[in-house]
């Protein structure tokens, strides 16, 4: 008898859209380009933010390095506020240093630092893509950033053997930032990293000015389960948001209906990961500096554009902890979450979550209408919390923000899991909530 084999193919449409997505963008930069790809075509035109022209009205979307705000004001004005989803293009890996050659012992390895929170051991020996950006010198004598994705098995730390460490069974696994995470990438020791990249670019080696690389996890998106019900990728945390949040935005431009009840924007942050304080991040002033230029391009004054945040909310789309069926002990009792069950919105009475009542009751109100599931995560009293760019865009901003995400488990891991329905559901509500009217204080 032949073995039962499941079909493993995704047929859900937004599901088969992620996969594609997230497969698509190993990088920061990479979900950028992936985004203005899906904007361009849904008639999502550009704008320089170094002009110092009005933004022209319309389907318009703004990019700096790894980040990307997105708007339309075809059926909307600033005056009536706006309705934001936020979002992080990052995720923890393993980033080239400048100077990463490491020759020793018969390995060519590449000198790496630790970008966010990793799960450290997800990344032993698993076969690593190399990706980001690669800034050159032109033969004009210009300065041209190239994005760089190489879907090989470039790289891969080795785990050393139990043989060699046999207190990790008792003890546990313990790594070495420093010492135990530098991939190899061959046995010639002369291997050189900008010859490389200037053989994959065809440009020269001395052309090569600066770069910021990351490892990859090469393994394809995938449903998991004897049922299928479960969704299994690199970077869930928190690709799935954006790409639901792009969704969304161009949904909520091709709504029918004269006037929308605010601008619908969506901001795809980077260095969420590692604290959101640069140019990119939720902490800069790139948000509020786009949507003062909004606002001033649709003729609103200073105390308009005030009364307009006033009226405005966002939606902090982020992954959520999912109640680990190995550790029930670390959640709360009364509030676990399950993958496949809903969207999930995150309490924290420190404002490690942004989320408050009438801000709560907006995101309750348009998911009923939806008949979308809701779950509330709310973390143990005696264990800290996470954070995400919720708090950083309220305090900011001054406005309404409510912090939810699906459920998820291996959250920072180099693969993570949530539920196979929930990203469906996700896009849904966060399509509806561009469209809200209700922005009650």
């Amino acid at each position: 008898m032949e073995p039962h084999r499941p079909d493993t193919q995704i047929t859900d449409p937004i599901l088969t859209d992620l996969k594609a997505f997230i497969s698509a963008s190993p990088s920061p930069f990479h979900a950028v380009s992936s985004a203005v790809t899906r904007l361009m075509a849904a008639g999502f035109t550009p704008v320089d933010e170094r002009e110092p022209e009005p933004f022209p009205p319309g389907r318009r979307f703004l990019v700096r390095d790894g980040s990307i705000l997105a708007w339309s004001t075809e059926r909307s004005s600033p005056r009536a506020g706006y309705r934001i989803i936020g979002a992080h293009t990052d995720s923890p890996n393993l980033r080239l240093r400048p100077r990463p050659d490491r020759p020793g012992v018969g390995f060519a390895q590449l000198a790496v630092e630790v970008y966010g929170g990793a799960l450290l051991n997800s990344w032993l020996d698993r076969d690593l893509g190399l990706s980001g950006r690669v800034s050159i010198r032109t033969t004009s004598g210009s300065i041209d950033t190239l994005l760089l994705a190489i879907d090989e098995p470039l790289l891969r730390v080795p785990q050393l053997a139990i043989h060699l460490d046999r207190s990790i069974t008792a003890e546990g696994l313990r790594l070495n930032p420093q010492q135990h995470l530098s991939p190899v990438w061959g046995l010639d020791t002369s291997l050189r990293l900008d010859a490389f990249l200037a053989e994959r670019l065809e440009v020269d080696p001395g052309s090569i000015l600066a770069w910021e690389l990351m490892g990859h996890d090469l393994t394809e998106p995938t449903l998991l389960g004897a049922d299928q019900s479960l969704f299994v990728a690199p970077r869930i945390d928190n690709q799935l948001s954006c790409h639901a949040a792009i969704t969304a935005l161009i949904a909520a431009a091709d709504a029918p209906g004269e006037v929308a009840p605010g601008v619908p924007l969506i901001c795809l942050f980077d260095h969420e990961e590692v604290g959101s304080e640069s140019a990119t991040g939720a902490a800069g002033a790139l948000l509020g500096t786009t949507l003062e230029r909004i606002s001033s391009s649709s003729a609103l004054s200073r105390e308009e554009h005030l009364a307009a945040l006033a009226s405005s909310v966002c939606f902090s789309a982020d992954g959520a902890h999912g109640t680990h069926p190995n550790y029930v002990d670390r959640h709360e009792p009364n509030h676990q979450i399950l993958l496949g069950a809903g969207p999930v919105i995150k309490h924290n009475e420190s404002r490690r979550y942004a989320s408050d009542a009438p801000g709560v009751a907006i995101v309750m109100d348009a998911a009923r209408d939806c008949r979308i599931p809701i779950q509330h995560f709310s973390s143990r009293g005696d264990m800290p919390c996470g954070s995400t760019i919720g708090p950083v865009t309220s305090a900011r901003l001054g406005m309404r923000t409510v912090d939810l995400g699906v459920a998820q488990l291996s959250m920072h891991s180099a693969r993570e899991m949530c539920g196979a329905a929930d990203p469906a559901m996700f896009t849904r509500l966060l399509t509806a909530l561009l469209r809200s009217a209700t922005t009650d204080r």
